[in-house]
């Protein structure tokens, strides 16, 4: 009798790990994270396959007890877990993943990278990523990447000590710089930033005009005063006296524009504790390397859990063969190479479409596990079982979202191949000469297939297949974070109304509020409006528009001054990581006497102050109103002629 066909529920249904009776256990509640300083390089691309996230039942929010518990359990010390007779902590006993499902246990997302002194899994890949790293870290020629300053080489305590002001220094401008702006970028901008300011106390010395100058063109323009200002504190304060402090909690609460990420980095780089640096990479990297399927944006218990993640591995990396897990932790290179490891293996490699054949620690990496696993269909794998151990419901993995059944993809591709070959091919009869054949038509003439050696064709065999396992294998690895749909970025447009009094060829200028975007920097006199209405969309009513707005602006300065519409140039876009911005450039001439008088020491009702100037070129202002300067200063140039 034919075998009865098995559904893929069914199979499913086997391969789902038995569970005792016990009442699961609440989901986590979804917190909203706060604004935090690591980059968002980890945002999922144009090109990406983004499906809409999966929201689970949620049945309360953990106390924070409750959350150190979850996070001693899976990363804590292994003095204080069970241990197997060699004294190394089990990860993978009882540990599994029964694909495609991904059904699976809390302690699978313990990190192999972890326990390097009782695992020789553990210890090999932590040598071998700062082996990788240090292979690497000159190829992109990171100005502000130098070697650890070890305090036991220097005898002399100033010596030292402006040593690592200089060095805490360095590395402070180089982390702010590098948030949302690429490492190409970055290197000129430092450059010319440290030729400028040397030292943090020549920064505290400059003219906060002149920081947010330098700072152009790099955006978010906020930074570059609170960088100003935390420079000032630094070099002012009795106790620093120019000296960045080495202690996060310090660094955090004391310091204006320093987060958790850079203070970890401060810390970690120059000072040498162990201390983890987690940007968007980081977290990506982490999330495959522990099969970890959340949203690394904005679910709180998922970036909680990844950056207690950070700070085990890098405190067991910090004590190398020390093997004392109770003992103070060493200072030393090490933090420092391993925090930007991390970060350089997920910016170049584990990127999210990640180059895994280049990874130096896939071994560790649960995501490249079960990718492998999949593409090779081994039922012997640790992340596959079909009869997997009897486990408590409550030691189930509820930190993970539903995964789509893999293996759809590759099971479509497969079926297409197989009807290839079963479709018959046309044969097109080819009407040959009728010649009499000779006798060396009937000798042997060996096809290309035979020609080749068994060896060879082996070997283009396995090519082939291991082709195949590593694109199903990436595709895996890919899902990792959570991919989740970007919000809709805001569109604006404003009237930018250029004011040329031509009797001195100035231009009136206002400087925007020291909060909020752009902050403090110069522009053209501006106005938002909804051009999306059809009765201010136009180029008469956007005209109408910018001439009862300049009018205000006379108004309320006390006169009522004629300024003569010249026409609008054109309009300029500009696109902010939170709003698409358009630019629509009206250019206005003052004739004769007539003034709008200004006063810079007034403000106005929205914290902004107005000036005129002589010299546009040199005022700091945004890349996006420095482009309307440019169709500005075209016009009013011919008009001068």
């Amino acid at each position: 009798m034919a075998k009865k066909p098995t559904s893929s529920a069914a199979t499913a249904a086997k391969r789902a790990p038995k569970t005792t009776s016990r009442s699961a256990k609440p989901t986590r509640r979804r917190a909203s994270v706060s604004e935090s300083d690591y980059d968002n390089e980890s945002s999922p691309g144009k090109d990406d396959d983004v499906p809409n996230p999966k929201r689970r039942k949620v049945a309360g929010s953990e106390s924070k007890a409750q959350k150190a518990a979850l996070y001693e359990k899976l990363f804590g010390n292994t003095s204080s877990n069970n241990q197997n007779g060699n004294g190394h902590h089990d990860v993978e006993k009882n540990v599994y993943c029964t694909l495609p499902l991904r059904t699976h246990p809390l302690m699978y997302h313990r990190p192999l990278l972890l326990d390097a002194a009782t695992s020789r899994k553990a210890k090999e890949a932590q040598d071998s990523l700062l082996s990788w790293f240090d292979k690497v870290s000159s190829v992109r020629s990171m100005p502000w990447r130098k070697p650890w300053i070890d305090p036991s080489t220097v005898n002399d305590p100033l010596e030292l000590r402006q040593m690592l002001e200089r060095r805490a220094y360095e590395v402070w401008i180089s982390e702010i710089m590098l948030q949302q702006t690429r490492v190409a970028v970055v290197i000129d901008y430092w450059n010319r930033w440290m030729d400028k300011w040397p030292t943090i106390h020549d920064l505290a010395a400059a003219a906060s005009e002149d920081v947010v100058a330098a700072w152009r063109g790099l955006g978010y323009y906020s930074r570059a005063t609170r960088i100003h200002e935390a420079a000032k504190l630094i070099v002012g304060d009795a106790e620093m006296k120019g000296l960045i402090p080495e202690q996060v909690a310090t660094l955090v609460a004391d310091v204006p524009g320093i987060g958790p990420y850079t203070a970890g980095a401060i810390s970690a780089i120059v000072f040498g504790r162990a201390e983890p640096l987690v940007d968007g990479n980081v977290l990506r990297v982490l999330s495959r390397q522990l099969g970890l399927l959340g949203n690394v944006k904005s679910d709180k218990t998922i970036i909680d859990g990844l950056w207690a993640a950070a700070g085990a591995l890098v405190r067991d990396v910090a004590r190398a063969d020390d093997g004392d897990p109770t003992g103070p932790l060493p200072k030393s290179d090490r933090p420092g190479r391993w925090g930007q490891a991390l970060m350089e293996l997920g910016s170049t490699v584990c990127t999210p479409k990640p180059n895994c054949s280049a990874c130096p620690i896939t071994t560790t990496c649960r995501a490249y596990q079960e990718g492998r696993a999949m593409a090779k269909k081994e039922k012997s794998s640790p992340v596959w079982k079909d009869s997997p151990p009897v486990i408590d419901i409550e030691d189930m993995c509820t930190l993970c979202e539903p995964i789509e059944e893999a293996g759809g993809e590759e099971d479509e591709s497969e079926t297409v191949e197989k009807q290839k070959k079963k479709a018959p091919a046309k044969i097109v009869a080819k009407q040959e000469p009728k010649t009499q054949m000779k006798l060396t038509a009937f000798a042997f003439k060996p096809d290309a297939a035979s020609s080749k050696s068994l060896a060879i064709r082996e070997r283009e065999a396995a090519s082939k297949l291991s082709a195949k396992e590593d694109e199903i294998t990436v595709s895996h690895a890919r899902k990792f974070p959570l991919k989740v749909v970007k919000k809709a970025v805001r569109e604006e447009a404003t009237l930018v109304c250029a004011i040329w009094r031509r009797k001195d060829q100035k231009l009136l200028i206002r400087r925007r509020p020291q909060t909020g975007l752009l902050a403090g920097l110069w522009e053209f006199p501006s106005q938002t409006f909804d051009d999306k209405d059809e009765e201010a969309g136009g180029v008469k009513a956007r005209k109408e528009l910018a001439q009862a707005y300049v009018g205000s602006i006379a108004r309320d300065q006390g006169k009522k001054a004629v300024a003569k519409h010249v026409r609008e140039l054109g309009n300029v876009p500009w696109l902010f990581s939170h709003l698409k911005l358009t630019m629509y450039v009206h250019l206005f001439q003052i004739e004769g006497d007539d003034c709008i008088p200004v006063d810079s020491a007034v403000e106005n009702v929205d914290g902004s102050t107005m000036r005129w100037s002589d010299d546009v070129e040199q005022e700091s202002m945004g890349t996006g109103m420095r482009k309307c300067w440019f169709l500005v200063k075209e016009v009013i140039e011919q008009a001068a002629i």
